[in-house]
């Protein structure tokens, strides 16, 4: 806490109100004392506390009477009672009460301060992922995409300016990003009735693609037994979603175009044309630009498709929005596992916020759900992360491992480092060598001359 914690002491003994007192303002609080209940409920409402220490004996009520007030006054403040008669049975109402801890005088000066501590540490634990609920159910209040980053922020409104136009989409990002996402987020800000429907171009065979997409005629092709309308005609009225544009066809995609141009479709073996009214949202994590200049994308349906473009960035590029997204995943899959999971500790959060997720939003997801799954506790520690999360350097750390007893292969480690920049460049760039280059801070000539040397053409 980054002002002195403030701790209210209840006791009707005058030499332990004065001990504990004494003690803990030495650690630094700021405490402040009553001698019965009526006190403490005044103090209570008079201010508030992160932590309340109360005998369970008081000459008008008991400390649990003081837990319930603490409680109502701020239910993340914690608790700790204290006794000198002692039973298993006062311990056990007390924890069921909600007390953070029950403790038995005479009691050791180091055994309190270390149960204050933790104490604090409770309260500032619950405090940090109330807040951040709160942020997350503000902005889930916008839509499904989440997101308070300043490129996240850009992205949503140019999405709700251009969502209502009609005008076709790009969604640019790298796998895991979310593109369906925001389609779908468009396709609810549009106003149109029809439904969304969504296809990955990239998962449907080629010889099967034309007819998914436009429908067939009766005899049109061998098992054509009837005629059957396509994703075109099914999004009549609403949205059709081309996630993986880029894996098109070359010979399919005039087809596409004329379909974008005319508002008109022929279903496979068919002459006649059907008129539709679809807004086409498309979708890719590949260089569009380049595969035009390499003639494996028609430059004309390039530019039909690109009219607005939403770039997505990676989670590494927008790391203040992990946690947003990793309480939105844990509420999601504490539900689905009945786990009574309420958030993360600091460093488990610190930790993900120091991994590069690779494979960006999806990835976080996944890394969640199992999080949840092996928590037994409730608040996810690095002990139910991944390894590869967990074992990391901490931010600032020292990132290369010590040289092992047996030496190393300076050439070989330097060779499979220089690689893997290399790949994270292009792969950033979407193979864009000239823009990799600039974020290596090479010349083009040295990025080429690199990539031919390992054989990365």
């Amino acid at each position: 806490m980054s002002e002195a914690a403030r701790i209210l002491v209840v006791d009707d003994e005058r030499s332990m109100r004065e001990f504990l007192a004494i003690l803990l303002g030495r650690e630094g609080y700021a405490v402040e004392i009553a001698a019965d209940r009526a006190g403490a409920e005044g103090a209570l409402a008079a201010a508030p506390y992160d932590l309340v220490i109360t005998d369970l004996k008081l000459p008008d009520g008991t400390g649990l009477d003081v837990l319930g007030a603490a409680r109502q006054q701020d239910p993340d403040a914690q608790v700790v009672v204290i006794t000198a008669f002692g039973t298993a049975e006062s311990a056990v109402e007390a924890m069921k009460a909600g007390a953070y801890d029950y403790l038995t005088k005479p009691f050791k000066a180091d055994e309190i301060r270390l149960t204050v501590t933790k104490a604090l540490e409770r309260t500032a634990l619950v405090r940090e992922n109330r807040q951040l609920r709160r942020r997350l159910e503000a902005v889930e209040a916008g839509g499904e995409i989440l997101g308070r980053s300043p490129r996240m922020q850009e992205l949503f409104r140019l999405l709700e300016r251009v969502a209502s136009t009609g005008v076709t989409v790009l969604v640019q990002g790298e796998s895991g990003t979310g593109k369906e996402l925001v389609a779908r987020r468009l396709h609810a800000l549009s106003g149109r009735d029809g439904p969304f429907v969504a296809v990955n171009c990239a998962a449907i065979p080629e010889g099967l693609i034309e007819s998914e997409l436009f429908g067939h005629v009766r005899g049109a092709f061998t098992g054509a037994t009837a005629d059957k309308p396509g994703l075109f005609e099914e999004a009549s009225g609403g949205t059709l979603f081309l996630d993986e544009v880029g894996e098109l066809p070359l010979h399919l995609q005039p087809k596409l175009l004329r379909a974008l141009q005319e508002g008109r479709i022929k279903r496979v073996g068919g002459t006649r044309e059907i008129p539709v009214d679809v807004r086409i949202v498309s979708a890719t994590n590949r260089d569009l630009a380049g595969a035009v200049g390499e003639g494996r994308f028609r430059e004309d349906l390039y530019y039909r498709l690109n009219v607005v473009a939403l770039e997505i960035p990676p989670l590494r590029d927008r790391r203040e929005d992990i946690p947003l997204l990793a309480l939105h995943f844990l509420q999601k899959y504490a539900k689905a596992f009945d786990r009574p999971l309420k958030g993360f500790t600091r460093e488990a959060l610190d930790r993900l916020e120091a991994y590069r997720f690779p494979g960006n939003v999806r990835e976080l997801e996944n890394l969640v759900e199992r999080a949840a799954a092996l928590e037994t506790g409730e608040f996810v520690t690095c002990d139910s992360l991944p390894p590869a999360v967990c074992t990391q350097a901490p931010a600032g750390g020292d990132i290369l491992p010590p040289i092992p007893s047996e030496g190393l292969d300076l050439e070989g480690l330097l060779t499979a480092v220089e690689r893997r920049y290399l790949e994270q460049a292009l792969d950033r760039t979407r193979g864009n060598k000239t823009e990799a280059a600039k974020l290596l801070g090479v010349s083009f000539r040295s990025l080429r001359y690199r990539l031919e040397r390992l054989g990365m053409k």
